[in-house]
């Protein structure tokens, strides 16, 4: 494409202007103390001076993580402390995760099925090795469930699912919430500040324009981005505004959180 040189290396720089409303808000911090996730959730904003072709996304990725500003910037836990990204990566692993939901109502199912009473509060249930849990969590975890099938695979593969099922499971000594409105309300923030539309002039209907990237990286010693742990709540998500030319990291490595 004409003013393009797409074999060139992206080039990263840091938005340190960039706020996100999530890590802003009070409410959401207690509840990220509460779900052990508090001091291991992060989000950074990058731009970059090229135009992104998803089809080039591992070109992409392994341009963010090998650029001079990421690697300053870029936090990553290790035993419990901030510290900057290991500068010899071998390879990364780029996986597309759909993002078309600009509604809730994926969800609906939850609140006609046992799930959910109508008050909002979660139905209890009998586990046999958690002494303490609930039909939420068989839908989210438990495959041959009978609730399992309530959420379509094609909706657990979006974004906005993948978010959802992240926070409902928190941390390493994550206190679970018995009513449903705090994950909802939580997930609702940070879906809003990481995907990005657009409305159609015509039809005024709103698109969503990112591209969400889930992503990893290794170094000789194998996987250490989100963390060497390879946990499902360990996790890192390029969030990429083609038409801003922006890049949100969302990053969370499973742990015991704040207590305080």
């Amino acid at each position: 494409m004409a003013g393009e040189q797409l074999d060139q290396k992206y080039v990263f720089n840091l938005l340190s202007g960039k706020n996100f409303p999530f890590l802003q808000n009070p409410d959401i911090s207690g509840r990220f103390m509460k779900w052990s996730m508090l001091g291991r959730i992060s989000a950074k904003a990058f731009n970059f001076d090229q135009m992104f072709h998803p089809y080039k996304k591992d070109e992409f990725v392994l341009n963010f993580f090998q650029d001079p500003c990421v690697m300053e910037n870029l936090k990553v836990l290790k035993s419990g402390y901030w510290t900057t990204l290991s500068s010899n990566l071998t390879r990364v692993d780029v996986e597309v995760v759909p993002c078309s939901k600009v509604s809730m109502d994926i969800f609906d199912p939850l609140n006609s099925a046992g799930v959910l009473r109508p008050s909002g509060h979660i139905v209890k249930c009998y586990h046999e090795i958690y002494g303490d849990f609930d039909e939420l969590r068989k839908v989210l975890t438990i495959e041959d469930s009978e609730k399992y099938d309530l959420i379509r695979p094609a909706d657990r593969e979006e974004f906005l699912f993948k978010l959802f099922k992240h926070i409902c499971l928190g941390g390493e000594l994550c206190q679970y919430e018995d009513t449903i409105s705090p994950y909802m309300d939580t997930v609702k923030v940070i879906y809003k500040d990481f995907v990005s539309v657009q409305k159609d002039c015509k039809t005024k209907q709103i698109n969503i324009v990112s591209t969400i990237l889930q992503v990893s990286a290794y170094d000789a010693s194998g996987l250490c981005y989100p963390d060497s742990l390879n946990s499902e709540q360990s996790f890192a998500y390029l969030c990429v505004d083609p038409l801003k030319r922006h890049v949100y990291v969302f990053y969370h490595s499973f742990g015991i959180g704040h207590l305080s």
